[in-house]
């Protein structure tokens, strides 16, 4: 492959990172990689010490992101969970087109539902038909929640208290997982691969757990008993606010409550990530037992 893959979020942001992820995945393959950032500071130093080409620029600009996408055939798309997903989706999307690019690995979430769980999600599906419409070979990664954003919503709380505090009904409330760095794999093997892919969308469901499941595996990779607490959807908003953004924060109240209303259609664990990667998907346990030491109080730590 000639020409660099385009690589959106390639800085690296507060939980998934999977933009980073997959510009070091490609580099290791020895694929030249345009990584696009926001903000030229350590991450995107370290990223040109890697070997990638980094361009700054904004995905809400329409000039910035026409001149990344110049030469372009490959790229991943994605954005964080703010305000501005459909507007960035469109000008990628128009941007790629002017660019003849051919395969836009999309990162979204699951679709399928008879009602979208969150105003969130109703936005990634709107904006993986304008990728659609745009014919730019996009392929769709359908993700339910990371397990890093367990990790950042309970670290604190198991650290200092032993104890999961989340609006997540009674402990029989199931909730689809996957690893970041699954999604990530799965996103480097399609850009990196000569043939087209496939599928159009690719389901990637890594675990099915139910609540009483996720405590359960977080105490055994912590090798002590960990609580669940359910708390109301209003006393967990009150927490939250001022850690996440209000666009984050309508997404995961309303997930929650999705999650915990049974409505939701029955989703099995899928051999997606297996079968493109030819490696199995991280189960819940080894990733709570890799971040062992984010769930340790200070005074344990010293």
């Amino acid at each position: 492959m000639s020409e660099p893959v385009l690589v959106t979020g390639a800085a690296g942001g507060a939980q998934g990172s999977t933009g980073r992820r997959i510009a070091a995945l490609l580099l290791e393959k020895g694929i030249s990689v345009r990584a696009f950032v926001h903000t030229l500071d350590a991450r995107s130093d370290a990223l040109r010490d890697l070997g990638a080409e980094v361009v700054p620029g904004d995905l809400l600009d329409r000039d910035s992101v026409a001149a990344s996408l110049q030469g372009i055939k490959r790229a991943y798309f994605t954005y964080s969970v703010s305000d501005g997903l459909l507007e960035a989706s469109t000008i990628f999307a128009m941007a790629a087109r002017e660019a003849e690019t051919e395969l836009v690995v999309n990162n979204s979430q699951l679709q399928g539902a008879r009602r979208a769980p969150s105003f969130r999600n109703m936005q990634h599906g709107l904006a993986d038909r304008i990728f659609d419409w745009a014919e730019v070979g996009a392929v769709h990664l359908h993700a339910p929640p990371y397990y890093e954003n367990v990790r950042a919503l309970v670290r604190k709380s198991v650290a200092g208290q032993g104890t999961v505090f989340l609006p997540w009904g009674d402990r029989s409330a199931t909730i689809p997982l996957v690893g970041a760095e699954d999604v990530s794999r799965v996103a480097a093997a399609l850009l990196a691969d000569s043939d087209a892919p496939s599928e159009r969308a690719y389901d990637l469901i890594a675990a099915t757990p139910t609540v009483k499941e996720i405590v359960d595996a977080l105490s055994a990779a912590l090798q002590r008993p960990i609580l669940y607490v359910g708390i109301t959807d209003e006393q967990w908003v009150e927490a939250m606010r001022g850690r996440i953004n209000p666009h984050a924060l309508d997404h995961l109240s309303h997930l929650w409550r999705y999650f915990r209303s049974g409505d939701q259609e029955p989703r099995g664990v899928t051999d997606t990530i297996h079968a493109i990667t030819g490696s199995p998907a991280q189960t819940l346990e080894d990733f709570f037992r890799a971040n062992a030491a984010e769930f340790r109080s200070v005074a344990a730590a010293t």
